[in-house]
């Protein structure tokens, strides 16, 4: 595999493994970024730029990333906080009156970015059209009763909480969170991501194709399995794990111009490796004169807020406010990274403690949730380098 870009000295191992990916992990086109202290130390990107194409992965190739988007919705929140424009601690209803129906008068945004609001499925799913049209998912969420009481256990809210942060910025700010993003986030930083890709950008093509691959079979040593309880809870229609990620169903083509262009900010952000991971340096030092959180955000968005088994996910997990912490079910680069990962592939985080910032973006999806092998590998690898 012909790996393109450049590493700087005593990261050439995260090279090695890059391309490995592509000879015994099934990567078809993917790109990697990691910045240090501001400074890029790892830019590279090889493979096709569509999952089932030929034409070369560029400079600038962008793939939707799922719910890696998660990880820079969450900033805007925060940052609406550290601004004094928002209250955490405030009922969601405080800021959007129809929320409060049917029990949800306490609910509070705290409650909403720690997966804590009881609100991960939908009654009455949404179809496609539905899901694209930015008024339907809020209004379909403020009529849903929660499944368990506001704030006594937690469990992802994989396409509620797109809908649930979208509507509550817009309400604060007069603009969605895509808008908001691109004016005072990936503007700013001249980061390449969009929720919400301008037309513009899907004439010159900067999208790929993405689509599902197949894990490779393995070889001297047994595939790992699933347990049974999580395997049963994704077969199972009845299951919040399986009504969670069918609130929109059948879930739109992905590569459809349509869905590129709307805006949900819990699974269909456009990023470069390097968008991701330049906005998670921002997060945490500065870049190029840009510094996005002060330190007391930072503390604020990697202090543990849910913790154990999750609900919707049937692992444990660790949840900040809109970020995912260090841990079984998303290993990032130590105890205090804070990040998200895309279901099938994607990974953006930062880790203070280093200074380090990472984005991972592919065109092939996987069947994991959280911690894909080829991501995992090159946490592993950047780790190993410092």
């Amino acid at each position: 595999m012909d790996v393109n870009g450049a590493v700087a000295a005593g990261f050439e191992p995260v090279r090695e493994v890059f391309a490995r990916n592509f000879e015994t992990l099934g990567d078809r086109g993917a790109a990697l970024a990691v910045y240090r202290d501001g400074r890029k130390v790892v830019d590279l990107w090889a493979g096709t730029k569509d999952v089932d194409g030929t034409e070369p992965w560029q400079r600038g190739t962008a793939q939707v990333v799922r719910s890696a988007t998660k990880g820079v919705a969450a900033a805007v929140p925060l940052l609406l906080r550290q601004r004094g424009e928002l209250d955490l601690d405030a009922p969601v209803a405080e800021y959007w009156p129809e929320f409060k129906a049917r029990g949800k008068e306490r609910l509070t945004v705290r409650q909403v970015l720690n997966h804590r609001a009881g609100l991960p499925v939908l009654d009455r799913p949404l179809t496609p059209e539905q899901a694209l049209d930015p008024l339907k998912g809020p209004e379909a969420v403020a009529a849903q009763a929660p499944v368990w009481e506001p704030g006594t256990d937690h469990g992802y809210h994989a396409l509620t909480y797109g809908w649930m942060l979208d509507e509550l910025v817009r309400r604060v700010t007069g603009l969605g969170a895509g808008a908001w993003i691109a004016r005072e986030i990936a503007g700013p930083l001249g980061a390449e991501f969009w929720l919400g890709l301008p037309k513009a950008e899907e004439a010159a093509g900067r999208a790929g194709r993405v689509g599902r691959v197949e894990a490779p079979e393995p070889t001297g040593a047994l595939r790992a399995r699933p347990r049974r309880s999580v395997t049963e809870a994704y077969q199972d229609p009845d299951s919040l794990t399986r009504r969670a990620f069918a609130a929109i169903t059948p879930f739109p083509d992905q590569n459809e111009p349509a869905y590129r262009a709307s805006a949900l900010p819990a699974t269909n952000g456009i990023a470069t490796a390097d968008g991701l991971a330049r906005i998670y340096a921002a997060l945490i030092g500065e870049v190029d004169g840009v510094r996005l959180f002060d330190p007391a955000t930072v503390e604020l968005a990697r202090a543990e807020e849910s913790a154990g088994p999750d609900r919707v996910l049937v692992v444990n997990t660790r949840f900040g406010l809109g970020y995912m912490l260090h841990g079984s079910a998303s290993p990032f680069l130590g105890a205090g990274s804070f990040g998200h990962p895309g279901r099938g592939g994607s990974l953006g985080f930062a880790d203070p403690e280093t200074g380090v910032a990472l984005g991972y973006v592919t065109n092939g999806f996987r069947k994991t949730v959280t911690a894909d092998p080829r991501a995992q590998a090159l946490v592993r690898a950047v780790r190993a380098a410092l």
